[in-house]
């Protein structure tokens, strides 16, 4: 089992009510989908190309569900036994809403993308998250559209 929450390495110092193996998946894909987006938005405040609205299509190409699900199939390779165990809970997790753009399959794949990132969070994995997310980010910028 992965380290426990520490609040003093994290952004902010609020525990969460329970350890994060005891947190609901969707839970953690809750608080990982805005993990992740903070992490888009410093890349994309990184390039050069500030513009707005240059900002937001970027942005909203690597946070999709579609998107998602395309870096977690990336990513499951480089997975641990743990993460691969999370990431199963939050794919099975139902978040009893129905996708707008996105299909079902699609959306429970970028579910579980957000599930990891919330529980690494709440584990105090901070660096496995950076390792994750810049590649991720990097490999999905840098492919043929």
């Amino acid at each position: 089992m992965s380290g426990a929450f520490k609040p003093e390495e994290a952004w902010f110092p609020y525990s969460p009510s329970k350890p994060a193996h005891l947190l609901p998946p969707i839970v953690l894909a809750y608080a990982g989908d805005a993990i992740y987006e903070v992490a888009v938005r410093q890349y994309l405040i990184s390039l050069p190309n500030l513009r707005p609205n240059h900002l937001h299509r970027s942005a909203t190409g690597l946070v999709s569900a579609k998107a998602q699900s395309t870096i977690l199939a990336l990513l499951e390779p480089q997975l641990t036994e743990d993460e691969r165990d999370i990431v199963r809970k939050g794919r099975n997790a139902k978040s009893g809403t129905i996708p707008k753009n996105a299909d079902v399959l699609e959306y429970r794949h970028a579910t579980a993308f957000e599930c990891l990132i919330g529980y690494l969070y709440y584990t105090g994995q901070l660096v496995r998250i950076q390792e994750l997310v810049q590649g991720s980010i990097e490999h999905m910028m840098n492919r043929p559209k």
